[in-house]
C-alpha cells in the first residue's frame, strides 16, 4: 500500500436543486386517488412553497455527488486527535434500527418499556464495572453535558455539607470546556500548569489548594496524550482539605480495561460513548456523556433513575438529593443501544485490546515521525501524540500548510493548534481501529510534505492544490459565509 489515496481525478460539479429544476418532472408516481381532490384554504396556508421539480435520476445522482464530496472514516483514515473518529462496527447500526428499540417511545410507561430500560439498567453497570466507579446515569447528552453533570454534582455534595466553595483547580492541560462547566456552576476557575514532562506535579497542587477549593478537574490522559502518573497523590492532596476530584474521561480509550479511574481516586468521572464506544459523532451528533461517581456521590445524580425490583425494570423520582433532570427523557437512547451493543461484541478483552491498540499505534506515529516533525515532549504517549512545525519553520512552513497539504494526499487533516500547551501544535490519534498499512500511508505522506517543505516551500503555501475548492480566504469565510454551495 505504498500508494497514497489522494488523487486529481474526476471531481463533479453539482447545482442547487432550484437550478436543475425543469417543470413538470415527477420522481414518484403517486397511487390512484379515491378521492376528490380539493384545493387548501389559502387563508391557512399562505404562498405555497415554490419546490424544486425533478426526476428520480435527478435526485439519485444529486445526493450521490455530494456524498462523493463528503469525507468520512468509511472512506479513508481520520488522524483526527481529541475527537476519536474512528471506524464504527456496522452491527451497532443494525441492533440500534431494530424496531423494537427504534420504535419505541418514550412515554409509553415502564411497562411498556421493559426491553429498554433493561438495556439502560445493564449499560450503566458495563460502565461501572469498566470504570471502577459505584453508580452511572446515561442522561447526559454529550461530552460537555456530562461535565456541566458532575460539576453540578459536585457542587451539590458541598452545599449539602454546609459550606458551599467558590474556587476549582484546572490544569493547562485539561480539555478546553472544563473552565466553562466550572463556571456554570458558579466557581473561578485556577489555572495551573504541568511539569516539564507534560504532567501534573503534586507540589503545583498542594500550592493552591484549600479550603475554599471545590476539587479539580483533571484530564487523564490529559491533552498531550500523556498519562497523568501523579493522580493518586494529587487526589490524597484534594481529598485532604475536603476538595473532589473531576475526571475528564473523554480520553478513556487509551486506558480502557487496564485502568479504572475509580479506584485511583477519582470521585466522578464523564465518559463519551460516541468516542470511546464506537458509536458515530460525526458533524456535531448525537453524543451520550455518562456519568459515573463514587459511593458518597451517587444520591446527587440526576433523575429518573433506572432500578430493578425483582425482575421488572422502572424509573424513580423520590430522590431528595439529586440534581434533577438534566434532560428531556433519558439520554439519546439510540446512541446507549450502539455502545451497548460494542460492548456486548467486544468483551472484556476485546475492550482492554482496544486500548492496547490504541496506544500502540499512536506510539508507532510518534516513533517514526519525531525526526520529521519536532516533537515537544519526547516520551511514551497514550492514544496521541503531538507535535508542532518548529523544524519547518526555517521555511516559513506552518502547522496549517501542512495540515493543507494533507488533503492533497487523500488524508483528513489531525486536528492543530490544540492543545495550546504546545505552540502550533500538530496532533495525532491515529485510533485504534487502523492497520499498519494505513498509518504507514499518513506516515509517508506527512515525510514526502516534510520535504515539499525544503524542496517547494511556496507549493505548501497554496495547497491544497487538487481537493474541489482550493486555499480558502478564512476570515473572509468566516465574516461572510457563503451559504448556498
Amino acid at each position: 500500500m505504498s500508494q497514497q489515496p489522494g488523487t486529481s481525478g474526476l471531481i463533479f460539479n453539482e447545482p442547487n436543486l432550484w437550478d436543475k429544476s425543469r417543470k413538470g418532472r415527477c420522481a414518484i408516481s403517486l397511487p390512484t386517488q379515491d378521492v376528490e381532490r380539493t384545493r387548501l384554504d389559502e387563508s391557512l396556508t399562505g404562498d405555497a412553497p415554490e419546490l424544486p421539480q425533478l426526476s428520480e435520476l435527478d435526485i439519485a445522482r444529486h445526493y450521490t455527488r455530494l456524498s462523493q464530496w463528503n469525507f468520512g472514516v468509511d472512506s479513508g483514515m481520520y488522524p483526527l486527535g481529541s475527537c476519536t473518529m474512528k471506524y464504527n462496527p456496522k452491527t451497532n447500526e443494525v441492533q440500534a434500527a431494530r424496531q423494537g428499540f427504534a420504535g419505541a417511545h418514550p412515554l409509553a410507561g415502564d411497562e411498556f418499556s421493559q426491553g429498554a430500560l433493561k438495556l439502560m439498567y445493564n449499560l450503566e453497570r458495563y460502565l461501572a464495572e469498566i470504570t471502577g466507579f459505584d453508580a452511572v446515569s446515561l442522561q447526559p447528552a454529550a461530552g460537555a453535558h456530562g461535565e456541566l453533570t458532575g460539576m453540578l454534582i459536585i457542587h451539590a455534595f458541598h452545599a449539602k455539607n454546609g459550606k458551599q466553595r467558590s474556587k476549582i483547580i484546572i490544569p493547562d492541560t485539561a480539555h478546553g470546556t472544563n473552565p466553562a462547566s466550572a463556571s456554570l456552576c458558579g466557581y473561578e476557575s485556577i489555572n495551573i500548569k504541568s511539569g516539564e514532562n507534560g504532567i501534573l506535579e503534586p507540589e503545583a497542587v498542594a500550592a493552591v489548594m484549600d479550603e475554599d477549593t471545590a476539587g479539580i478537574m483533571v484530564t487523564n490522559p490529559n491533552t498531550l496524550g500523556l498519562f497523568e502518573s501523579n493522580i493518586k497523590k494529587i487526589a490524597d492532596i484534594v481529598h485532604e482539605k475536603g476538595g473532589l476530584v473531576y475526571g475528564d474521561g473523554a480520553n478513556m480509550n487509551a486506558i480502557m480495561g487496564v485502568v479504572k479511574p475509580g479506584k485511583i481516586g477519582i470521585d466522578v468521572l464523564h465518559l463519551n460513548l460516541h468516542k470511546t464506544f464506537s458509536t458515530p459523532h460525526g458533524g456535531g451528533g448525537p453524543g451520550s456523556g455518562p456519568v459515573a461517581v463514587v459511593e458518597a456521590l451517587e444520591p446527587f445524580l440526576p433523575i429518573p433513575k433506572v432500578v430493578k425490583e425483582l425482575d421488572t425494570y422502572k424509573f424513580v423520582t423520590d430522590c431528595p438529593d439529586t440534581i434533577g433532570r438534566l434532560h428531556t427523557f433519558y439520554g439519546h437512547f439510540g446512541v446507549l443501544i450502539k455502545a451497548y451493543s460494542y460492548i456486548l461484541s467486544m468483551g472484556a478483552k476485546g475492550l482492554c485490546d482496544v486500548s492496547k491498540l490504541a496506544v500502540l499505534n499512536a506510539n508507532y506515529v510518534k516513533e517514526r515521525l519525531k525526526g520529521t516533525l519536532n516533537l515537544p515532549y519526547d516520551m511514551p504517549c497514550m492514544h496521541e501524540c503531538v507535535f508542532n512545525d518548529e523544524f519547518q519553520k526555517k521555511n516559513h512552513i506552518t502547522t496549517m500548510d501542512m495540515a493543507k497539504r494533507l488533503l492533497d494526499y487523500g488524508f483528513h487533516p489531525p486536528t492543530v493548534y490544540f492543545p495550546l500547551v504546545v505552540d502550533a501544535a500538530f496532533m495525532v490519534e491515529p485510533t485504534e481501529t487502523e492497520s499498519k498499512e494505513y498509518i504507514d500511508q499518513f506516515i509517508d505522506a506527512v515525510k514526502a510534505i516534510a520535504k515539499e517543505a525544503q524542496d517547494d516551500p511556496e507549493k505548501l503555501k497554496k495547497a491544497p492544490l487538487l481537493t474541489k475548492v482550493t486555499r480558502l480566504d478564512e476570515v473572509t469565510a468566516a465574516r461572510k459565509p457563503c451559504l448556498r454551495g
